[in-house]
């Protein structure tokens, strides 16, 4: 059994060194999981992913001229595995949620920049990151749900195909 722990914060909370910046020609190696193992438990692997953003605003004549950045990291001291229990198919099923919490990034970014900002800006984002976080837990939920976090073959494969057009389609 396998499940994602979701990390989230504004991209001060974390020293970002500790962290994996998602980019697509990074595929996950189980020596990036580098978290310890909790005693007595049943998962085989686990996956630290999350999204994180950093902005500025400028407020120009009522208007809100905003730069941003979100991103998508893995972390390693987060995540970890059971190597007599793990295997390609396992670590495929983790890049996954990686590359879900990628795909959740890009969402963000999109809203972000299709949002006419008022004054109340902060709140504004906040309130975008935490709609996105919702989603993303949901959606990774599902995932686990449906291939029975990893287990169903047939669902994984599907998965693995969905991703993959959704990370070459999606705009942001």
């Amino acid at each position: 059994m396998l499940f994602i722990v979701l990390l989230a914060m504004f991209s001060h909370a974390q020293d970002l060194n500790e962290s994996i910046l998602w980019q697509g020609d990074h595929r996950l190696k189980w020596s990036d999981f580098n978290g310890e193992v909790p005693p007595d438990v049943i998962p085989a692997a686990t996956t630290a992913s999350g999204i994180s953003y950093q902005y500025s605003a400028n407020l120009l004549h009522h208007e809100v001229n905003l730069d941003f950045e979100v991103n998508a990291y893995f972390y390693p001291n987060e995540s970890w595995y059971k190597p007599e229990e793990c295997n390609d198919l396992i670590l495929s099923h983790e890049q996954l949620h990686f590359d879900i919490s990628e795909i959740f990034a890009r969402k963000m970014r999109f809203t972000l920049r299709r949002t006419a900002f008022t004054e109340d800006v902060k709140n504004e984002i906040k309130k975008i990151y935490k709609e996105t976080l919702k989603e993303l837990s949901d959606f990774q939920e599902k995932y686990d749900w449906e291939t029975d976090f990893s287990r169903n073959r047939a669902k994984q494969l599907e998965w693995n195909q969905r991703i993959a057009e959704a990370l070459q389609n999606i705009q942001e």
